[in-house]
């Protein structure tokens, strides 16, 4: 690995990290846990994996480097367990195509909160790819409007608002590291779903499934996306994320059949398209 230039580390680490995030939206819907019981676990199990290896990693500065987080890491807590509880929302009240379609509007609703909080304003190509994207993402609404999944969709933007906000104060806290929030962020998702928990029994595939999808498709993934935006652009990672929502509802479909209506595809193409291509004139423009 040591070999490798920083560009090869970035988009192994993220390539992986996707890969191992694409069947979480299938697990999901393969458990027959009920909501508040599925969070539980998802908070549960990567906070502890991920806590032991933060033990490993930081030493004696452990301690200290959850002391350090501040005000931006305390508002990253909040933000950061909000999007993991609306996610699981949304994902069992639309088509799966329909929540990762959502979140991938993040990278542009980040743009935007930077543009109100940050002062950083967009340039006319990242407008005019804001602009088509809420277009497309208008035309799902009203199909799933008709088809009575308007609030799994608005759990689903909510995720992706969460997620954009979350990229706001990493950017806003340059000089600190948040890890640790991110990590008390899974321990607060654990916490909250304990008021509304009906079981904890894991009976039967959920055995299997539900620490399979917590250590392959959370606690795994989690770690390499921090790491690698050290290597390339945020702005590169997010382009290897438009894996998952092409890749995601395909297993969905897959094992269970799960068909997105025309509208999704439709929309989907057009925000995926648009993404990719912001996302690469951004990255040749960076690279000059």
């Amino acid at each position: 690995m040591n070999k490798l230039t920083n560009q090869q580390k970035g988009s192994s680490l993220a390539f992986i990290a996707v890969m191992f995030i694409t069947p979480d939206s299938l697990f999901i819907r393969l458990s027959s846990i009920d909501t508040w019981g599925l969070l539980f676990y998802r908070g549960a199990i990567p906070f502890v994996a991920v806590l032991i290896g933060l033990l490993i990693f930081y030493k004696k500065n452990f301690i200290r480097a959850f002391l350090n987080v501040g005000y931006a890491g305390i508002f990253y807590i909040i933000s950061f367990s909000i999007c993991n509880i609306t996610f699981i929302i949304s994902i069992q009240n639309t088509n799966v195509a329909n929540t990762l379609i959502m979140i991938a509007m993040a990278p542009m609703l980040s743009a935007i909160l930077g543009a109100i909080f940050l002062k950083e304003v967009p340039d006319k190509n990242t407008w005019i790819a804001i602009a088509i994207t809420l277009a497309a993402v208008i035309y799902i609404f009203y199909d799933s409007l008709e088809m009575g999944n308007l609030f799994g969709d608005l759990m689903g933007i909510t995720t992706a608002f969460g997620l954009a906000t979350n990229a706001v104060i990493i950017r806003s806290a340059k000089d600190r590291d948040l890890l640790p929030s991110a990590v008390l962020g899974k321990l607060t998702v654990a916490l909250f779903a304990l008021f509304f928990v009906e079981s904890y029994q894991l009976v039967e595939k959920d055995l299997i499934y539900i620490p399979l999808m917590c250590i392959l498709c959370v606690a795994i993934p989690f770690v390499l996306v921090t790491i690698a935006p050290r290597f390339i652009p945020a702005e590169e990672v997010n382009l290897f994320f438009l894996l998952e929502t092409i890749l995601g509802p395909i297993w969905v479909w897959l094992v269970i059949k799960e068909q997105p209506s025309l509208e999704t595809i439709v929309g989907g193409l057009v925000i995926i398209f648009t993404i990719a291509v912001h996302s690469y004139l951004k990255l040749k423009s960076s690279s000059k």
